[in-house]
Formats: structure tokens, C-alpha cells, sequence
């Protein structure tokens, strides 16, 4: 993964003179800091030293990578994609590479492809990026928007392992409620004018006490069907937490993860949780709490994790996987440092 170096931290917004304070912040959003990508930083940018750091972490040349998934909800551009992009910088000279956009449901959106494109014989290796620069797109004096969003990127090598158990993906949308989440100019619909940037919107707007009823309704409805649809429930079809060794879900608010948790009867200490360092980075969320959970030993080999996540669109996801990486070894990371050296 990777976040960029300037840290943003609540007082900020104290210092801006909104009407919050940084006590406020981590009680209703459990966030104390996120990270926020420099001037000479864009999306592809961050989506490539997660990338490299992948690469490295699975001992993989780029030319052996077949395909490379962006999920993003804040392109370099249109088009080229940001996958193109990060194909070019990577010198990727055999893969494919196009754009996924679902919100911050991206990263399960793009891992579930990827996943029936390995099953269906298409592929051997595939990178999964989610990678975003939401800074550039929030309002600055926004309270309902600003303090909740950061910049980031994670980013997984996904490869074909012999006598693997099934991983279970279950896609959902409901484009109704497209409203209560969304970036509504620059497209065919609003595209730019003088208008759309004096009246904001090219800025997020969202309805939050709306979005976040509906993020824990449906985090909790696909993650109970896919559990159901797994056999991981039990007698009475209610979900049994100890065939789960994690649950990571979508870092967009503690409270909301903290209620899903509960719904589901999942214990504390099983639900995943790095926002205060990091705020909502969208598509790169569920990535980089998994290399956090990694490296932190909340993972080990073939443990099970339950991924789950919520976005505009209005799209909702879950993922049952399990995990393949050994514990780091003693000297991982000055590897890493020497392979990107190279």
C-alpha cells in the first residue's frame, strides 16, 4: 500500500473555522488523522508504489502480470485510464488494463473479476489496485464531506494456488439511491461550465445520516446472504463468527462498522479496524486495511476473511477469501526496498 506523506490531522478543520472540533471528529467518525496527496501527485501515482510494493511482496517481475484492475472513483482523467497509466510506469508490457469505477465498493468489484477470470482459465497473474485522491474532489469547508475523506492506495497480486479453497463474491446495487452519494458534474449529464464550478458540483455531495442507515442495512444484508450461500452459518441460518478469522469491512465510519459488526455477531476483536489513521479512502480501503492486518499479525496462512464494503452508486459487496501469505519474514521490508532500487 501506500499513503502519502502530509498528514491532515482533525485540528485542521478547528483551524479552518467549521463548526467541529477533533473530539467531535473521532466520536462521530472514529478518524484522528488521514492522508492527503501532494500537488505532484495524482492517482496513478499512488495506485504505482502500491503497486511495486505488491510486486515485490510476491516476488513477481511486471511482465508476468496478464491484467491490472483499477478501481478508483478519482481518475487521472477520463481516458487514458489510470490503469494505463500505472501499465506504463510499471513497464507491464504483457498485461491488460482498464478502469473500474464502483465507488468504494471498487476493490471487491474489481477482486470478484479478477477471481472468475483465474477460475474460468484466463488469467495466472492479475494486480487489483484501489487507489484514490478523494482531496481533489470534496468541498474544503464541507464538514459533512471534508473531514471524512484521505488519499490512498493498496494494492494485491492475485495468483492461481493449487487445492485452494472457493472464494465466494456477491455484488449488489441499488441505482435508486444514486442520489444520496455522488460527484454529479464533469460527465455527458453536467459536463463543465462556468456554472457547475460556481455552483460546487464538481465537489462530493452526500446525504449522510441517509447513507449511513443504508451502509449498515446493506453491508449487513450481502455479507448475512453470502455467509448463508458459504455454509457458514449455523442450525437456525445465522451466521457462525467462528468460521471467520477477520472481518474487514469498508473504512468509512466506526460507527458503522461497529453496528454491522454487532448485527452480524461478530466479536470486537475480529472486526478490522485502521481508520483513525487513514479516514474513508474509498476503493483503497479494504487493501490497505488488509496489508495493515497483514503486517500488524492479524493475518495468517489460510485464515478466512469475511470483506464487505458499501458506495456510491449505490453499490454494496462481499467477499469470502482465504489467505495464502506466510507470516513477513524477518527482513521483508528491506527486500522490498531492494527490489524497488532496482
Amino acid at each position: 500500500m501506500y499513503a502519502p506523506e502530509l498528514i491532515r490531522e482533525n485540528k485542521h478543520f478547528e483551524q479552518r473555522g467549521m463548526n467541529t472540533s477533533d473530539e467531535w471528529i473521532r466520536r462521530n467518525t472514529g478518524i484522528k488523522r488521514r492522508h492527503i496527496a501532494s500537488f505532484a501527485e495524482a492517482t496513478s501515482d499512488l495506485a504505482t508504489k502500491a503497486a511495486e510494493e505488491a510486486l515485490a511482496m510476491a516476488d513477481l517481475d511486471p511482465d508476468k502480470i496478464g491484467q491490472i484492475v483499477v478501481a478508483t472513483a478519482t481518475p487521472d482523467m477520463i481516458f487514458p485510464s489510470t490503469a494505463c497509466k500505472v501499465q506504463a510506469n510499471l513497464q507491464a508490457v504483457h498485461s491488460g488494463a482498464f478502469d473500474l469505477s464502483a465507488a468504494c465498493s471498487g476493490s471487491l468489484y474489481a477482486l470478484a473479476y479478477t477471481y472468475g477470470m483465474h477460475r474460468a482459465g484466463m488469467q495466472d497473474n492479475s494486480l487489483v489496485i484501489g487507489a484514490e485522491t478523494l482531496s481533489r474532489i470534496v468541498d474544503p469547508d464541507d464538514r459533512g464531506t471534508a473531514i471524512l475523506f484521505g488519499d490512498g492506495a493498496g494494492a494485491v497480486v492475485v495468483q492461481n494456488v493449487q487445492d485452494a479453497e472457493p472464494s465466494h463474491f456477491l455484488l449488489k446495487a441499488d441505482g435508486s439511491k444514486g442520489d444520496l452519494l455522488m460527484l454529479p458534474a464533469g460527465g455527458s449529464r453536467f459536463p463543465a461550465s462556468k456554472e457547475t464550478i460556481a455552483t460546487g458540483m464538481h465537489h462530493v455531495q452526500m446525504r449522510g445520516h441517509d447513507v449511513f442507515k443504508e451502509a449498515v442495512e446493506r453491508m449487513t444484508e450481502v455479507s448475512v446472504e453470502l455467509l448463508q450461500r458459504a455454509g457458514m452459518t449455523n442450525a437456525q441460518g445465522e451466521v457462525d463468527p467462528r468460521r471467520i478469522n477477520l472481518v474487514i469491512p469498508h473504512q468509512a465510519n466506526q460507527r458503522i462498522m461497529d453496528m454491522v459488526g454487532r448485527r452480524l455477531g461478530i466479536p470486537k476483536d475480529k472486526l478490522f479496524s485502521n481508520i483513525e489513521e487513514y479516514g474513508n479512502t474509498s476503493a483503497a480501503s479494504i487493501l490497505i486495511a488488509m496489508y495493515d492486518a497483514y503486517h500488524q499479525g492479524r493475518i495468517h496462512k489460510d485464515d478466512t476473511l469475511l470483506l464487505v464494503s458499501f458506495g456510491g452508486g449505490f453499490t454494496y459487496a462481499a467477499g469470502i477469501i482465504q489467505w495464502h501469505l506466510e507470516a513477513p519474514r524477518l527482513g521483508f521490508r528491506e527486500k522490498i526496498a531492494q527490489r524497488l532500487r532496482r
